[in-house]
């Protein structure tokens, strides 16, 4: 008994470093091929990622989800850059932005803030992607008078009864996470990965060069796999709790929201939130998903356009 015992921890322990070896492999080969796009700023001991290009308003762009500062340079920097100054941001944890303590959609506003505060963007318009969206929110709840505009594209406005998925339950678990995303990073093909970016444009094809530009390989490290499902736990009691603080949101938002999204339903956010909110202007996309700033970026450039007029900015 005892000798089987003392082999089995020996298997145990081999496979746990076999596991580490092929995490760390992954996670070298995904900053090899997938290298910081822009330059680090420093608030507070934490290095914020940004791209920022061209010249004009300022205008902060906000990732979702599983993401990174790179889904909004494949199609929108370069095109906005010409009438903007343009700051695309990788959130906490994700791309190659520090991960923090508590990384509340607050707390992530709060960091991204102070580092456009620091690039000299004082009253910026906020863009955000789903996720992003959220964060987008709270940066405008807690900075009223320094927000221009928001942007929200197909972004999480009001509670919802949807379920967290178990593969989230699993990975923000505080003893199941630690032990389950090392094996998805050490073993998950980027293959995977970029089969679920796939469908999250549905009914939508992916564009072409998407996937080799976003990096595939950056999602499943494993600091940004635990950061990415903490953040997912924690957003509908925070959303929630961010609801009840919208009157503060004084400035002009605009809304993007696909008819075909099923990923953040438009009758459950963006349509009730237009109707709800007296500074809130709604674009509907007809038959669009869950990416509009990928499927419909001159839609998207189109709002931001909208914002900046009614800030007074263009």
């Amino acid at each position: 008994m005892l000798k089987a015992a003392l082999v089995l921890a020996i298997l145990l322990a081999v496979l746990a470093a076999v596991t580490l070896w092929r995490a760390a492999r992954h996670e070298a080969a995904a900053v090899r091929d997938y290298p910081p796009l822009g330059d680090f700023v420093d608030v507070d001991g934490t290095r914020v990622h940004y791209v920022m290009r061209g010249t004009g308003p300022d205008l902060v762009l906000i990732h979702g989800s599983s993401g990174n500062l790179r889904d909004m340079t494949f199609r929108l920097v370069d095109r906005l850059a010409q009438d903007y100054r343009v700051i695309a941001f990788d959130r906490p944890g994700l791309g190659y932005t520090d991960p923090i303590d508590t990384p509340t959609i607050t707390r992530q506003a709060e960091l991204l803030a102070q580092a456009a505060d620091v690039l000299g963007a004082t009253r910026p318009i906020v863009l955000g992607h789903s996720y992003g969206g959220a964060v987008a929110l709270a940066w405008g709840v807690a900075r009223p008078e320094k927000t221009a505009a928001l942007v929200l594209l197909a972004s999480p406005v009001y509670p919802w009864n949807t379920p967290l998925s178990t593969y989230y339950k699993v990975l923000s678990n505080p003893v199941l996470g630690p032990l389950a995303i090392p094996l998805l990073t050490a073993y998950v093909p980027d293959s995977v990965v970029e089969r679920n970016v796939a469908e999250v444009f549905e009914p939508q094809d992916e564009p072409d060069g998407y996937a080799q530009h976003f990096g595939p390989a950056l999602t499943l490290r494993r600091v940004s796999l635990h950061e990415n499902a903490i953040m997912r736990a924690r957003l509908l009691r925070e959303i929630t709790a961010l609801s009840e603080q919208y009157d503060r949101l004084t400035m002009p938002i605009e809304l993007a929201h696909g008819t075909a999204d099923t990923t953040v339903l438009a009758s459950i956010h963006a349509i009730p939130f237009a109707a709800n909110h007296p500074t809130a202007a709604l674009t509907l996309l007809d038959g669009i998903g869950h990416m509009p700033n990928q499927v419909r970026p001159g839609a998207v450039i189109e709002a931001i356009h909208r914002a900046a007029r009614r800030a007074g900015l263009r």
